[in-house]
């Protein structure tokens, strides 16, 4: 089972994927999410955990960027003090090339490229309360762990 962290300055999304699929997605705030990446917590299920790194895009970033880079080191020593291994960093512009072959792709882009991984169409692949897919309930950021998660898992455990 694998973690896989989009991180934000007060809150971040995670996405639990197990065999490459969403198994749990959730946002907390980054306290409850530290607890929980900690030993003894219930994400003692994953085997693994990757985030998404910050990059440089060459403009200048404020206050939140560099809170949201705290709280990635954060995420790192406590999984690290946890399961005594690394943490594999995902960077955007990685995300961005696996799924769909572009830097300049948007999160739109990104989220359809997930919808027809796991569909063909958001029928399949979302659904509806009455028939579930395997992305239904993701939301906001969650989309972005999702990608994340996915790009390790295609990259480093399936190859």
């Amino acid at each position: 089972m694998i973690l896989a962290i989009d991180p934000g300055p007060e809150r971040s999304a995670y996405v639990l994927l197990k065999n490459g699929k969403p198994f749990e997605s959730v946002i907390v705030d980054n306290e409850l999410l530290l607890e929980r990446i900690s030993p003894t917590r219930f994400l003692g299920l994953a085997k693994q955990m990757v985030i998404e790194g910050i990059e440089s895009q060459g403009m200048a970033v404020g206050k939140e960027t560099f809170t949201t880079c705290i709280w990635i080191g954060r995420f790192i020593e406590a999984w690290f003090d946890r399961r005594g291994e690394t943490t594999e960093i995902i960077y955007r512009s990685q995300v961005k090339m696996h799924l769909c072959g572009n830097l300049r792709a948007k999160d739109t882009n990104i989220r359809q490229a997930l919808i027809d991984r796991y569909g063909p169409g958001k029928h399949k692949a979302v659904g509806l309360v009455t028939s579930k897919g395997p992305l239904y309930g993701i939301k906001s950021h969650c989309w972005q762990a999702l990608a994340v998660g996915v790009t390790y898992f295609d990259t480093r455990v399936e190859s």
